[in-house]
């Protein structure tokens, strides 16, 4: 069964595993402590248990965090502190070893792939990038769609072929990551579109307020939302409002879903890509795993809306992957709980 995505056809992903969810709730039960004393981490081993199908499920021992980068043209009118020439400095960063994901990954035992889905300025070869530049970044959402409906489907492509193709190279957990000056916006406009919020609620100060300030950035984000708002699909919102990133995070969310591999979910960029992808193809996010919970407004607002409950709560907003990544070892360690301790003696 498949779902069409525009002139793309995806997968639906396997529901579920109910009775592999039920036998990890009650193994929890004799696990050799009180009833619930692991609380949320308790929650986690159940819903790995439903992606794999199997109870207890297999601990993840392989992470990927997959980075992708993009460019708005947004940033032209004024909706970030910071100029789009940011972005191919951040990625040749992440190439060196010297962000924030690298340093976090490294930490975790997780590998890292940069892929360029839209990066607007020139960069040479660099280790660890791949190029698969749909656009040189997307048009602004002040002034119209940011992107047509076919680099939308081109960009949701490329991140389902990466997830495909991290787990038949033995990933086992997939962290997806962001880099893209003006993304917050474009996150923003998202997902006001997708659950009727008003600019105002969903706006945030990203990575930093704009010179103009943040009422300035709001009317950029209410103009994307009313546009969105004659859209007649989930696609059509996705290219209206969205970020080429932000798309390539949606094909890497649905492609975890397809293989039964858990994606741990970062901030607010990560949120509206998963938002998009739930929307695209229902039952992507029940596959998902909230890391933390950004300190962007519109990110609380998704994690309610898909029901989940995330296992940090840092202050984040940096984005790249990172609150997810730090979240990794929780979800391991929730996994080889369930496994490994022991049953409860008998009374």
């Amino acid at each position: 069964m498949g779902v069409e995505v525009g002139l793309l056809s995806l997968a639906s992903p396997p529901p579920l595993d109910v009775q592999a969810m039920a036998e990890a709730r009650a193994r929890w039960e004799t696990r050799v402590m009180p009833s619930g004393a692991l609380g949320r981490l308790q929650g986690v081993a159940v819903r790995l248990s439903g992606i794999a199908g199997v109870c207890p499920p297999p601990a993840p021992r392989r992470p990927v965090v997959a980075v992708f980068a993009g460019d708005h043209g947004v940033v032209a009118d004024g909706a970030s502190a910071w100029p789009a020439e940011i972005t191919a400095a951040m990625v040749a960063t992440v190439s060196s070893g010297g962000a924030a994901i690298s340093v976090f990954a490294e930490s975790v035992g997780a590998g890292v792939v940069v892929v360029d889905v839209g990066v607007k300025t020139p960069f040479g070869p660099l280790p660890g990038v791949r190029v698969e530049r749909v656009a040189e970044g997307t048009a602004s959402i002040a002034a119209g769609p940011a992107m047509t409906t076919s680099q939308a489907e081109a960009a949701l492509a490329v991140g389902s072929r990466i997830a495909s193709e991290q787990v038949e190279a033995g990933a086992d957990c997939l962290i997806g990551g962001d880099l893209g000056i003006g993304n917050t916006t474009s996150a923003a406009a998202l997902i006001g579109a997708f659950t009727g919020r008003p600019a105002e609620a969903v706006t945030g100060t990203g990575a930093g307020v704009p010179a103009k300030g943040i009422d300035h950035k709001r009317k950029l984000v209410a103009a994307a939302i009313e546009r969105a708002a004659a859209c007649t699909g989930p696609l059509e919102v996705l290219a209206a409002a969205g970020g080429l990133e932000i798309a390539a995070l949606a094909g890497l969310y649905i492609g975890a879903a397809q293989n039964r591999v858990p994606c741990i979910v970062d901030g607010v960029i990560a949120g509206a890509a998963l938002f998009a992808a739930d929307a695209l193809v229902p039952g992507t996010a029940a596959h998902a795993v909230a890391g933390h919970r950004s300190a962007e407004p519109a990110a609380c607002i998704v994690l309610d809306r898909l029901g989940l409950d995330p296992l940090l709560d840092l202050n984040l907003r940096l984005g790249e992957g990172t609150g997810a990544c730090l979240a990794f070892p929780l979800v391991k360690a929730a996994a080889l709980a369930l496994a490994d301790m022991a049953d409860l003696p008998e009374p």
